[in-house]
C-alpha cells in the first residue's frame, strides 16, 4: 500500500503543480457564488427591462426570488462545470501513455490496478470537492438570504447530480483504457452519454438510465419523489462497479 498511498500523493502533486486543481476549486466556488447572485439581481434585471419591453407592448410582472430560485439556477450551472471539469480531466492517462512516464512505474513493481485506482480515485476526490464546495457555499448564501426549507429533497438532488458525475469520471477512465488521445476519450465519453440520454427518450427505459439523474431538480419543486429516482441510483452505481472492473481488466493488459 506504501506504493499506491505514493502514487495518489504524485497525482495530487501534479494537480497542484499543473494548476488544474485550483483552477477547479475556484471554478466551483464561482458557480457556487453565481448561483444566489443571479437568483438576487433578478428582480433587478427585470426591472431594468421593463421599460425595453413595456414599448414592445410586453408586461414584465414583479418577480418573487427565493432559496427555490437559486437552486434551480445551481442545477443550470452545473452542467456546465461538470464538462469544464471533464474536459480538464480527460488526458489524465493519456498524457502518460504518450511520455511513456507509466513504464517505470511498472518496471518497479507497481500493480496496475493500483495506478488506475490511484488516478480515478484523485479525479473523483476532485469532483467530491468541487461538488461539495458549490453546495456549501450555495446553501450558505441562501441561508442568509432566503429560507433553504422551501426547496425539497436539495442534498438528495445534489447527490444524484454527483453520481452523475461519477459516472461520467468512469466512463473517461474506461476510455483512456482503450483510447490513447485525449480528443477519442471525449468522443467516447460523448457518445455514452448520448446513448444514455437516447434511450431516455423512451418512457418504458427513461427512468433506469444514468442520465435520468440530470433532471433531480424536479425533487426541488416536489414534482416527483426520491424514490422516483432510486431505480436510477442504483443502475448508475452497478455500472461504476462493471465499468471499474472491465477498466481494471483491460489496463492489465494494455502495452503502455
Amino acid at each position: 500500500m506504501r506504493q499506491f498511498h505514493a502514487f495518489v500523493k504524485k497525482e495530487f502533486l501534479e494537480q497542484l503543480r499543473s494548476g488544474k486543481l485550483l483552477l477547479c476549486v475556484i471554478l466551483f466556488c464561482l458557480f457556487g457564488i453565481m448561483n444566489p447572485a443571479v437568483a438576487k439581481l433578478t428582480p433587478w434585471m427585470m426591472e431594468v427591462m421593463s421599460e425595453q419591453l413595456a414599448e414592445s407592448g410586453m408586461t414584465v410582472t414583479a418577480v418573487e426570488v427565493t432559496a427555490l430560485t437559486s437552486w434551480t439556477q445551481f442545477f443550470k450551472n452545473m452542467p456546465l462545470m461538470l464538462i469544464v471539469f471533464l474536459i480538464l480531466s480527460s488526458p489524465n492517462l493519456t498524457t502518460e501513455y504518450q511520455r511513456g512516464t507509466l513504464i517505470n512505474v511498472v518496471t518497479k513493481g507497481m500493480r496496475r490496478w493500483k495506478i488506475f485506482l490511484a488516478k480515478m480515485g484523485v479525479m473523483a476526490s476532485v469532483w467530491t470537492l468541487g461538488c461539495l464546495l458549490s453546495y456549501l457555499i450555495t446553501y450558505g448564501y441562501n441561508a442568509y438570504f432566503w429560507d433553504n426549507s422551501v426547496a425539497g429533497h436539495v442534498a438528495f438532488a445534489v447527490f444524484c447530480f454527483y453520481l452523475l458525475g461519477l459516472w461520467l469520471i468512469s466512463v473517461l477512465g474506461m476510455a483512456s483504457v482503450f483510447f490513447n488521445s485525449p480528443g477519442a476519450v471525449m468522443l467516447a465519453m460523448g457518445g455514452a452519454f448520448g446513448i444514455s440520454y437516447f434511450l431516455g427518450l423512451f418512457p418504458a427505459v427513461k427512468e433506469y438510465v444514468p442520465s435520468y439523474l440530470l433532471e433531480s431538480a424536479s425533487l426541488l419543486a416536489g414534482v416527483k419523489a426520491i424514490g422516483d429516482y432510486l431505480p436510477a441510483v442504483l443502475i448508475t452505481v452497478a455500472l461504476l462497479a462493471l465499468q471499474g472492473f472491465v477498466s481494471i481488466i483491460a489496463f492489465s493488459k494494455k502495452n503502455i
